[in-house]
């Protein structure tokens, strides 16, 4: 069965970003066999260049590909990065939680429209954490390596859900 619309697909990955130059590259997630990257295909939900790349593949088939960072997460945004008030991390005694907002965790924040985003430390004074709500990997050229595991007809559910029951996906 090939990789199409409406297929779900398993996929065993090395993703790494590489510098500017293709050169160097640094390891940013690894899937398995027995726990690989299953997903709904022709959903609209995967960066496009990744599931162009898996297009027409069957079980067995190697991938190597890289999207740059324009086709995928797009460039780093300054605006992206603020200062939020120290205020807004404290509780109600005026202590800030230490072991949370440490310079390098990603933490869930809302905007003011209470949309949900995750954001970086980036440093913490008396007055305002910095904060980098850019996609973590906004700014970088994407390297996937793997294999694909299974390719099945997605069920009715699945379809009309939009996601993959079961193993591997999602679960009600």
């Amino acid at each position: 069965m090939i990789i199409e619309k409406n297929k779900v697909v398993s996929v065993n990955y090395i993703l790494t970003v590489y510098d500017k130059e293709g050169e160097a590259e640094t390891l940013v997630e690894e899937t398995s066999i027995e726990n690989p990257f299953v997903f709904l295909y022709g959903n609209g939900d995967l960066l496009e260049d990744f599931e162009t790349a898996l297009d027409n593949k069957v079980k067995g088939d190697k991938f190597d590909f890289k999207v740059a960072f324009e086709r995928g997460y797009g460039q780093v945004h300054p605006d992206h990065i603020v200062n939020v008030p120290a205020e807004a991390f404290k509780d109600e005694d005026g202590n800030m939680d230490e072991e949370m907002v440490v310079v390098g965790n990603m933490l869930p924040m809302h905007d003011q429209e209470g949309n949900r985003m995750q954001g970086l430390v980036m440093e913490i004074t008396d007055t305002y954490v910095k904060m980098d709500f850019n996609h973590p990997l906004a700014g970088k050229n994407l390297h996937f390596i793997g294999e694909v595991l299974e390719v099945r007809t997605a069920t009715l559910e699945e379809l009309s859900h939009g996601h993959v029951h079961g193993p591997g996906g999602h679960h009600h």
